[in-house]
């Protein structure tokens, strides 16, 4: 039976976490206006840099980030443009903000993207760029050379979803095939000086993964690419016209993404403003406000989900029975993001199939609970942020017709946990730092 007080104590936990990396507050917490100029962290951009002010950005959390850098810039924001995905948006003001296709590509964030380049390319001497860059924000902007067909992007993005591709594998052949990532929309904005705020979905905070670094320097290279393809075995399976581009940039055919040594940047900085430790260590304490121990573990978590559903599910072993990492009642708390690789035709996402593969662990284990939780709301092409299972969770879905087995063969995370109840929708958060997973033991 499902201990309902403890459920909702864990769902209080997940919304703590989320509530700590608004990206607004994250904003607000970074950037002021000041009688010298726009304070951004420990930079002081000059009025003389400043007199005009353009937000461009893209990603889940990006327009939250946009209205706030509005109330707190008012008239000198000059306007802007903000690519976010659908059920994401929100007013930002003078700021436009538009939707787009996400996991996969499509024509309206390729129509989008051009004009945040042509937006870009209206920057002047004199005037700040400020680049709100989140998670998603790569898919949302393809912005594919002529001789790529934006099918043929959205063909080999799918096979890498479907692979089991980190996001740093993704985005090394992103960048090559791209007119705006790798440092490209900085290129863009020249002479003028460029921030970059950041809200971290990728594990250790890589400047240049995040959306594929629109405004970072990019150290990978076209051979980088193709290693990533070659990696999961989808070049001979990869259309014509990217094998084609990313074989001939790796002979040198093609010119490079900017690397860190290029002048480019002089003009350019870039400042993560929220991240996965952040959610991470928000958890924590309100666990510990909770009346539980609590000890955020680790946010640099990766691997296959269903491997580290058996990580996450010990824990909550070890907590109950043992009082270990952390004493009963407790809670340890891991982030990071893991990979699916597909194999079937079910539903579901990352999360939901780790909290699929951890009930499956905790079958018959009284007082333990597995809480996966994407921070964005919505874990892969789902409305649905992830899962919160127990030990009963075999049995209450095996008497609704649920097979677990089943479930984990057809990829079908989805449909297992909702037949439980076990399925958790919180709705689009407006923010994004990879998962979340946490252990409890009481």
């Amino acid at each position: 039976m499902r201990d309902e007080g403890m459920r909702a104590a864990i769902m209080a936990i997940g919304r703590a976490a989320i509530a700590a990396v608004d990206p607004a507050t994250a904003v607000r917490e970074t950037v002021s206006l000041t009688d010298s100029g726009v304070q951004i962290g420990r930079l002081l951009i000059p009025d003389a840099d400043a007199r005009r002010v353009i937000v461009l950005g893209a990603g889940k959390a990006s327009p939250r980030m946009a209205a706030a850098l509005v109330d707190i810039l008012g008239d000198r924001v000059a306007g802007g443009l903000v690519i976010t995905k659908d059920g994401y948006a929100s007013p930002a003001g003078q700021v436009e903000i538009v939707e787009a296709g996400h996991p996969v590509p499509d024509a309206r964030g390729q129509a989008a993207t051009r004009r945040l380049l042509e937006a870009a390319g209206t920057a002047g001497d004199g005037d700040l760029v400020l680049c709100v860059i989140s998670g998603g924000g790569s898919a949302l902007t393809p912005c594919p050379p002529d001789d790529v067909p934006l099918s043929e992007l959205q063909d080999v993005t799918d096979q890498l979803l479907r692979s089991g591709a980190t996001i740093n594998q993704m985005n090394a052949i992103r960048k090559h095939l791209s007119e705006f990532h790798g440092g490209l929309l900085a290129a863009a904005a020249a002479p003028a000086r460029v921030v970059g705020l950041l809200v971290s979905d990728v594990v250790g905070n890589p400047m240049d993964v995040i959306a594929s670094g629109p405004t970072s320097p990019d150290p990978t290279t076209y051979a980088d690419a193709l290693a990533a393809l070659d990696a999961f075995g989808l070049r001979a399976s990869a259309p014509t016209s990217i094998r084609t581009r990313l074989e001939t940039g790796a002979f040198g055919g093609l010119p490079e993404t900017p690397k860190p040594d290029n002048s480019l940047f002089e003009r350019v900085s870039n400042l993560v403003i929220a991240d996965n430790a952040r959610a991470g260590l928000a958890a924590a304490a309100a666990a510990e406000a909770a009346g539980l121990h609590a000890q955020f573990v680790t946010s640099r978590v990766q691997g296959e989900a269903r491997e580290i559903a058996k990580l996450v599910a010990g824990a909550a072993v070890d907590i109950a029975r043992s009082g270990r990492p952390v004493k009963r009642p407790g809670c340890a708390i891991f982030g990071g993001e893991t990979t699916v690789t597909v194999r079937g035709n079910g539903r579901g996402g990352r999360s939901q199939e780790l909290a699929v593969a951890a009930a499956e662990a905790l079958a018959g284990e009284p007082n333990t609970a597995v809480f996966a939780l994407a921070t964005d709301g919505t874990d892969g092409p789902t409305d649905a942020c992830g899962g919160l299972i127990d030990g009963s969770t075999l049995e209450r879905a095996a008497a609704a017709g649920g097979d677990c087995a089943g479930a984990l063969a057809a990829n079908d995370s989805y449909h297992y946990l909702e037949c439980c109840g076990d399925l958790v929708r919180l709705g689009p958060t407006g923010t994004n730092v990879n998962d979340l997973y946490m252990a409890f033991g009481w």
